[in-house]
């Protein structure tokens, strides 16, 4: 039997069986229930007074110099290549040098057969003094024919033709000279020496080969490894972007003297910085980029050609500028920046804000902020705009973008203001 019958029955034989006044008794029962039942519901749904505020992390933003370097993709590239081809035709009697070494400018790397070479080189000097011994003679019937012809004894003729012919000798030797010459020329090539200092490659031939003059397949190569280079790209809109910033004074520049520094392909920073050498004049059609040259140190030969490596070049300074967590910033419906704020009133604020450029793993922000602003870094997903929260004081690791406890941060040791080394993407 329910309660309402039970309570019904009762009910109505209390009152003698009346049944309007038991009617009346239950609906005034069941809508005490009902009433008890809705002020539970609200005093569930209403929070009490001192109900804990949603926690979320907050760092607190200054103005500060950043130092704006651009990081860009390249190759190494030896500063100094050169191929090594025969200038003559020969057998390669033996190699001088040993493969993947260090070579001098001038050492010897092959030895082609000289005996004919020599020998050429042996006619050439016989016949230079033959001709030379010619001279003597030719040049005595010229001063003795000079003297006859004052007392008519000779004839010009004569005199001319002795004249010839001390000139033809003459002329002999200096072609037995530049004979013996190239002949001395070629007996040297039979020693093929390094034209430049640097680490030889293998040897493409071995003793015994016949090689040839001229020949297009080099026998081995040269290339020197220090200094070496890097040669990366830019794109020109990334150029044309900084110059405007440089041209509304957001951007100081460094001056020409641009310190460049090397991120290998392991991600360690190369320990020798370098110099920047030279930017192309002209802009690839098809891709859209310029080619930066830079120089560096290479003395424990770490750089080899071919290898990747990323240039980080220093080139310009945004003073008074911020630097946003990137993790705290997300976009609206229009594609802008925003982020949210405590206030000083401990609400939540949402702005947008204007974003340059991404400096490692923050956002370089002219725009939207100020000294001094608490930017929500964590936690802005449980929260919305105006309700009031407990902000927490942390800090954001710049190289890694994790969040640390202020306490245990060592930002705090920081100067405000100071510049801050950045990566620009």
């Amino acid at each position: 039997m329910s309660a309402a019958s039970s309570l019904f029955r009762h009910s109505s034989e209390a009152a003698g069986g009346g049944p309007v006044r038991a009617l009346a008794r239950v609906g005034i029962v069941a809508a005490c229930i009902l009433a008890a039942g809705c002020n539970r519901e609200q005093q569930a749904a209403t929070p009490p007074a001192g109900a804990v505020r949603p926690q979320v992390s907050v760092v607190t933003l200054h103005p500060r110099a950043v130092a704006i370097t651009a990081e860009l993709p390249g190759r190494v590239g030896a500063s100094l290549t050169a191929d090594v081809v025969p200038q003559v035709t020969g057998i390669i009697k033996a190699r001088l040098f040993k493969e993947g070494t260090e070579v001098k400018a001038g050492d010897g790397l092959y030895q082609i057969d000289p005996a004919s070479y020599q020998a050429s080189y042996d006619s050439a000097v016989a016949t230079l003094q033959k001709d030379q011994a010619a001279v003597p003679s030719a040049q005595a019937k010229v001063d003795r024919y000079q003297t006859l012809i004052k007392q008519n004894a000779v004839s010009s003729q004569d005199l001319d033709d002795a004249r010839s012919t001390l000139a033809q000798a003459k002329a002999d030797v200096a072609a037995a000279q530049a004979a013996l010459e190239t002949a001395r020329i070629n007996l040297d090539y039979t020693t093929m020496k390094a034209p430049i200092g640097g680490r030889v490659d293998a040897s493409t031939i071995t003793e015994g080969a016949l090689v040839s003059s001229g020949q297009s397949t080099a026998l081995t190569t040269i290339r020197q490894l220090d200094p070496i280079n890097v040669d990366v790209t830019e794109s020109s809109t990334n150029l044309l972007n900084f110059l405007a910033a440089v041209k509304s004074g957001r951007i100081k520049t460094t001056g020409s003297d641009v310190s460049v520094k090397l991120k290998l392909e392991n991600g360690t920073i190369y320990p020798h910085p370098g110099t920047l050498r030279f930017m192309e004049a002209n802009v690839n059609q098809t891709t859209g980029t310029f080619t930066v040259r830079a120089e560096f140190a290479n003395p424990d030969r770490l750089l080899l050609p071919g290898m990747y490596a990323r240039a980080i070049l220093e080139v310009g300074l945004a003073q008074n500028s911020f630097l946003v967590p990137q993790r705290a910033v997300s976009h609206n419906v229009k594609g802008e920046a925003t982020a949210g704020f405590v206030g000083s009133d401990g609400k939540v604020v949402q702005r947008v804000l204007s974003v340059q450029r991404s400096v490692g793993n923050n956002w370089l922000v002219d725009a939207g902020v100020s000294d001094g602003d608490r930017i929500i870094v964590e936690g802005i997903q449980l929260v919305r705009s105006g309700q009031e929260v407990a902000a927490t004081e942390v800090t954001v690791d710049d190289a890694t973008g994790d969040i640390r406890q202020l306490s245990q941060s060592s930002a705090l040791d920081k100067p405000a203001g100071a510049p801050a080394p950045a990566r620009v993407e």
